[in-house]
């Protein structure tokens, strides 16, 4: 709905538009390929989350455990190391005379001990080349004020393959301070950070594997209840209320909600058999009134009124006759909602689809039979299969404008017995295809009570259907509507 016009001065007082339309700038947004897709079931999620935590605890759980073992082995290194380096300054100290020339092997794991001046200069070593390691670690020495040192050295072709630690021991002497190295290759280290590493690289895929399948066998148990509630749950129709779902032994919270979904169940099941109860009595009980006023008012004509009454009482007549219909077509759709079986024959559908014709020869559109050559035989109730056809012809009947042809023959396709009923009326739109089965449904073209049915003709056939194992649907034409019914055969007679 608009508003009123815009006064000129209102107008003047306005600013312009803008010449180009603005648009507000729009978050970037990630193209669809590079969006992160979460796993569709409950049991997936649950296992890609144990392998994610799985995965995050191994590369904390690893970088923790690795930092704690080499800074433990270093440690552990560097108070050896030290130590070997007192050692062997206690023992030049104890002799007499400057050190020189080579030096007994020290113990506790340290691989190599060397002694320089104040200098720089090697003064004894224990092992060769003593010149080139003492370029290295002249100039490491104890910080002033304290006589001793360690520190760490990488890999150098003068020191070690590997990296070392160094421990230096500033020793006084009347030449001057001696300064003794003692230094240990951490090949042990190396060792040890190698040995996690393949463990970690090794064994976490597997463990991360084994933590996968755990997590997707137990969640597939845990939900397999589930799995089971769902499927029956699907199973349950209007006519299968009597269903319950399964409840696992276990008193978890599966048990509890099937539990709860039985009681729901329970109750759905009593009040809809109570709805249906009340629908057969209400029908039952207005039949005898109905008839009794359906008697009075044609009695009430047989005496000839004046002009104006008897339109009057015919007019009250034909409702009477239609509240009549619908009473019977309520109380029939009560029995086929009660499952009350049929009482089954054999039936050839061509032959009841030939006498519902002969019974129409004086309706105004004509109808046509295309019967099979041979018996389409079902077994069916002879009553409720003679009145399904009759809503099929007297829905088709109503909206046809020149014919209604009834095709009989038995599907090769599914070998299933095969009943349709053409019209050339308007049709039933493709949306509304399922609607025309709904109790009461009117389309457009159908809203006319002086004309339509009671809204219940093809839900009663549907129903009827339904009842004996088969199906009623609306299938694409070339014009107007067409109908199809599908039945289980029952073979040739014998």
């Amino acid at each position: 709905m608009t508003g009123p016009a815009d006064s000129p001065a209102d107008s003047a007082a306005r600013p312009a538009p803008p010449t180009t339309p603005t648009h507000p700038r729009k978050a970037p947004r990630f193209p669809r390929r590079f969006r992160p897709r979460l796993p569709r079931t409950l049991r997936a999620r649950a296992t890609a989350a144990a392998v994610l935590t799985m995965i995050l605890a191994l590369s904390l759980g690893g970088g923790w455990l690795y930092a704690t073992l080499r800074g433990n082995l270093i440690e552990n290194t560097s108070a050896r190391t030290e130590l070997a380096a007192r050692q062997a300054a206690a023992d030049i100290a104890a002799r007499p005379g400057p050190p020189h020339g080579d030096m007994p092997e020290p113990d506790g794991g340290v691989d190599a001990v060397l002694v320089l001046d104040d200098r720089g200069r090697a003064l004894a070593s224990t092992a060769p080349h003593p010149a080139a390691r003492a370029t290295v670690l002249a100039a490491f020495r104890p910080a002033p004020g304290e006589d001793s040192a360690v520190r760490d050295f990488d890999a150098s072709p003068a020191l070690a393959s590997h990296t070392s630690v160094v421990a230096v021991v500033r020793t006084p002497s009347p030449d001057g301070d001696r300064y003794v190295y003692a230094l240990t290759v951490l090949n042990a280290v190396a060792d040890a950070e190698r040995a996690l590493g393949v463990t970690v690289l090794v064994g976490g895929p597997l463990v991360v594997l084994l933590t996968g399948l755990i997590a997707w066998s137990v969640t597939g148990a845990a939900l397999r209840p589930v799995e089971a509630i769902r499927k029956e749950l699907a199973s349950v129709t209007a006519d299968r209320l009597g269903r319950r779902v399964p409840a696992p032994d276990a008193q978890d919270e599966i048990t509890r909600l099937a539990e709860t979904v039985n009681d729901t169940l329970e109750r759905l099941e009593h009040s809809v058999t109570r709805q249906r109860q009340f629908v057969a009595d209400a029908s039952h009980e207005l039949r005898n009134p109905i008839a009794a006023a359906r008697a009075e008012l044609e009695l009430a004509l047989l005496k000839k009124p004046e002009p104006e009454a008897a339109a009057s009482l015919g007019q009250a007549l034909d409702s009477t006759v239609r509240l009549e219909r619908i009473a019977a077509d309520l109380l029939l759709l009560a029995r086929l909602d009660a499952q009350q079986p049929p009482t089954v024959e054999l039936v050839d559908l061509s032959l009841l689809a030939a006498e519902q014709i002969a019974r129409r020869r004086s309706a105004p559109v004509p109808l046509v039979l295309d019967a099979a050559d041979d018996p389409v035989l079902v077994r069916a109730d002879p009553g409720q299969l003679e009145r399904l056809l009759a809503n099929l012809l007297d829905n088709a009947q109503r909206f046809a404008d020149s014919e209604v042809r009834v095709t009989t023959a038995v599907d090769p396709a599914t070998g299933t017995a095969r009943l349709d009923v053409t019209d050339d009326g308007p049709g039933i739109p493709r949306e509304s295809a399922e609607e025309v089965f709904e109790r009461f449904a009117r389309l457009d073209a159908d809203r006319n009570r002086a004309s339509g049915g009671t809204g219940l003709g093809l839900a009663i056939a549907r129903e009827i259907a339904r009842a004996h194992g088969g199906t009623l649907g609306v299938a694409p034409g070339e014009r107007g509507a067409r109908l199809v019914l599908r039945l289980p055969t029952a073979g040739p007679l014998s």
